[in-house]
């Protein structure tokens, strides 16, 4: 299930104090736990396109649920998530009922493996690089009840002309109140490289 590696991007998140986050960061990463899923679980529809590569396949249309579960190792409440696309069904977790955000992370981490799959480059630097953008390089604007907050992490990046076509990524989140659910997560290029279409993933809430 990947568990370990989608966990990875938690615990570079959570090596940056949030006195270091700007404004965009703060309500992005925002502490929603612990979550309360008493009137059942809560449904993510996905849609996401791009061109078929080695090591790549465009996820398609899908869900993603985030669910209530139990521990089997001594019973106590956590969080699992559903992944059911095109291309896969699977249960990734458990994930602690007080913790981050699992579908965030969910996000994050698909973007970082897709980026590294179409341009060849280093997982870990992509990792880090959004990390960086997310805490530092972010801007904010409302739209009615909503709060957009968008980030372009390689924009600027030393390594930009290396990128197939992702320098131009664009992540956006649109935002309630911060205790609640992210109503969208959305990564997007522009045209890739050699003129294959751009990457294209959004996850909206139902």
């Amino acid at each position: 299930m990947r568990v370990l590696r989608m966990l990875a991007l938690v615990g570079l998140v959570a090596a940056v104090s949030p006195l270091q986050a700007d404004e965009a960061g703060d309500l992005v990463f925002a502490d929603r736990g612990p979550w309360n899923l008493a009137q059942g679980p809560l449904v993510w529809q996905i849609s996401q396109t791009g061109p078929v590569a080695e090591g790549f396949t465009p996820l398609g249309e899908g869900t993603i649920t985030l669910r209530a579960a139990k521990d089997p190792s001594d019973g106590k409440p956590v969080l699992e998530l559903a992944e059911e696309t095109a291309r896969i069904k699977r249960r990734i977790g458990p994930f602690p009922v007080s913790g981050g955000d699992p579908v965030l992370t969910f996000f994050l981490e698909t973007t970082a493996r897709d980026m590294a799959a179409l341009t060849g480059g280093s997982p870990f630097y992509i990792r880090n690089r959004l990390k960086d953008a997310l805490f530092r390089g972010g801007e904010l604007r409302h739209e009615g009840d909503v709060t957009i907050a968008s980030f372009a992490p390689f924009r600027d990046d030393k390594n930009r002309e290396r990128m197939a076509g992702f320098d131009t990524l664009e992540l956006r989140f649109t935002l309630g109140d911060p205790k609640q659910p992210i109503r969208s997560m959305v990564a997007r290029t522009g045209p890739l490289a050699g003129g294959r279409p751009a990457y294209d993933s959004e996850m909206v809430l139902k």
